[in-house]
């Protein structure tokens, strides 16, 4: 109960920043911000900033600086989204329960939405309001630029592309999972110790807990893939397997998927030993994960 009531209040607090930070519509250019609006404002989960919020609590991390930090990383979030759902990427038309932007507008707007919100994330975190000191807006900025370029997410994107071409073997699906959904998991909880001053071996855990947690994050996604249905996920199913795409229940089976999230699930709290109670809130959350494959 206080896991879920802590992931709406997250939820509900990262909209809020979310609304302040994108430009209203006006002017000539409004069919681009109502697009932006559409992407970012939509409702989500939010788990990337929900894994922010409750790291930087753990170490006292003001909440000003660690919603600001949330915002860029949801907006980059929200850029992938709208891109992977372009006709020349998954071809989706429905994300978080409603029309994809370019169903809702068309592509170029599409494209253009993802890359304002790309470019707006950047602007968010150099400014001074994220944070006094300007070698942790670097940082922060250095390391976000990391999680989300060709050595993290779009790298991910890439490998993913390849379709049926790409080797199926668990080592390529586990490192496209690393750099798609994994590295952009594991900025939410660096950024957090980075602006709550952790020490190193507390980075360190975080670093194991946050790449444990995102792989388990996107085998139970494709579970779900292969066993939900659409009006449930407010997203298409079934999409890999009508691509020809390998994932890890077509390389794994169902039952050997299932088991490989709960032993990463429990890798992932065994990381979270060092902080004793401090991260009660973190280990229920791997228990969300679990559920997910259900």
């Amino acid at each position: 109960m206080e896991f879920a009531r802590r992931l709406k209040e997250v939820a509900d607090k990262l909209t809020v920043a979310l609304d302040q930070l994108i430009p209203p519509a006006a002017g000539p250019e409004a069919d681009l911000m109502r697009a932006m609006r559409h992407a970012a404002l939509a409702n989500g989960k939010r788990m990337r900033p929900f894994y922010m919020l409750e790291t930087g609590r753990m170490f006292g991390a003001p909440e000003k600086s660690l919603l600001r930090a949330a915002a860029a990383l949801e907006c980059v979030h929200c850029y992938s989204l709208v891109h992977d759902d372009l006709p020349c990427m998954d071809d989706d038309d429905l994300r978080r329960g409603q029309p994809t932007v370019h169903r809702a507008f068309n592509e170029a707007t599409a494209v253009l939405a993802g890359d304002a919100l790309l470019t707006l994330a950047f602007r968010i975190l150099a400014d001074e309001d994220t944070h006094e000191d300007p070698a942790i807006r670097v940082e922060l900025i250095e390391r976000l630029s990391d999680a989300s370029g060709a050595l993290g997410m779009v790298g991910g994107q890439m490998i993913d592309m390849l379709g049926p071409d790409m080797p199926r073997d668990l080592n390529t699906i586990t490192r496209m999972q690393r750099l798609k959904t994994g590295a952009l998991i594991s900025y939410s909880t660096d950024a957090a110790a980075i602006i709550g001053g952790a020490r190193y071996a507390e980075r360190q855990a975080l670093v194991g807990f946050s790449h444990d947690l995102g792989l388990a994050y996107q085998i139970a996604d494709d579970i779900l893939d292969a066993t939900g249905q659409e009006s449930m996920t407010g997203k298409a199913v079934r999409k890999d397997e009508g691509a020809g795409k390998a994932n890890f229940v077509t390389l794994l089976g169902l039952d050997g998927a299932q088991e490989r999230v709960r032993l990463l699930a429990a890798q992932a709290k065994d990381h979270l030993a060092i902080f004793h109670n401090r991260a009660d809130i973190l280990l229920q959350s791997v228990d969300f994960v679990l559920g997910r494959e259900r």
